[in-house]
């Protein structure tokens, strides 16, 4: 037993003096890392209590450093176990090309994507956006996917090579933001008679406000109409499509009690010239 132990301390004493320089070397790195590690996760903390980074952008950093922290002091170990870089680098291009390749390259393309979100900065936590039609509250920005609360109050992720690839309108989480109804009435109806029946039908509705004031512009002539657009600015994203609502609900009202037609003017001409007809 005793002239085991020796073999193996005899072992040990030999490898050390035949590693000890790559040992050293793996030790130096795993030391610099380590205190790289430390001093940038403090400093990521010290820009988050200064509001310079975001509580959900400061954890990513973090997390992708310590996912570079773990890689440096793998290669080191193995480094010191005399694997060559040359090894390394092939195994790790026969993992990514067999495996990886397919898996992961998804994976990879979202964690980059998020890297651009998070320096380029077009969201922020709290904004509300317009993406694919839909309105929705930023809740966080991850490495891999977004975050989205939809006014259903139902949870998507969207994975951020997504997210860049569609067009996203950004509302931000205050400050004043225009807003239009459009409609479609006959040539038989002065322009002057249409803007005042619109001007009123903002007048009273919580969250438009009145600086900026609101406009009527004719847009568009059509085959059997002329096309109207009414601006009004709100001041409260949150409740955009509660007040387009209301908006749109006294134009209804105003519409069918001065006897506008508000149909589709094509469709209205064929269902009047068939009436004529028969």
């Amino acid at each position: 037993m005793a002239l085991q132990d020796s073999e193996i301390l005899l072992f040990i004493w030999d490898w050390l003096q035949a590693n000890y320089v790559q040992l050293i070397i793996a030790l130096v790195v795993i030391l610099i890392a380590t205190i790289f590690l430390i001093f940038s996760s403090r400093y990521i903390k010290r820009l988050e209590k200064r509001n310079k980074l975001t509580e959900n952008y400061s954890k990513v950093l973090v997390r992708i450093i310590r996912v570079i922290y773990t890689f440096v002091l793998l290669f080191s170990i193995l480094m010191a176990f005399n694997v060559t870089v040359g090894a390394i680098t092939g195994a790790i291009a026969l993992l990514g090309g067999t495996i990886l390749g397919f898996a992961a390259i998804n994976t990879i393309g979202n964690a980059l994507a998020g890297l651009i979100i998070m320096v380029s900065k077009p969201i922020h936590i709290g904004d509300r956006i317009l993406y694919n039609d839909s309105f929705a509250d930023v809740q966080s920005v991850e490495l891999i996917f977004t975050k989205l609360r939809t006014l259903d109050k139902a949870i998507i992720l969207i994975p951020n090579q997504e997210l860049l690839k569609g067009e996203i309108y950004n509302y931000g989480k205050e400050g004043v933001i225009r807003r239009q109804c459009v409609i479609t009435v006959g040539f038989d109806f002065e322009s002057e008679f249409i803007e005042r029946i619109l001007i009123k039908c903002i007048a009273g509705v919580d969250g438009v406000i009145e600086d900026p004031p609101a406009k009527v512009r004719l847009t568009n002539f059509q085959n059997f109409a002329v096309e109207y657009k009414l601006f009004y600015s709100i001041n409260d994203i949150h409740r955009v499509v509660e007040i387009d609502s209301k908006v749109k609900e006294n134009v209804l009202k105003a519409a069918k009690r001065n006897n506008i037609d508000l149909r589709t003017p094509n469709l209205s001409q064929s269902i009047n010239e068939s009436n004529k007809k028969e």
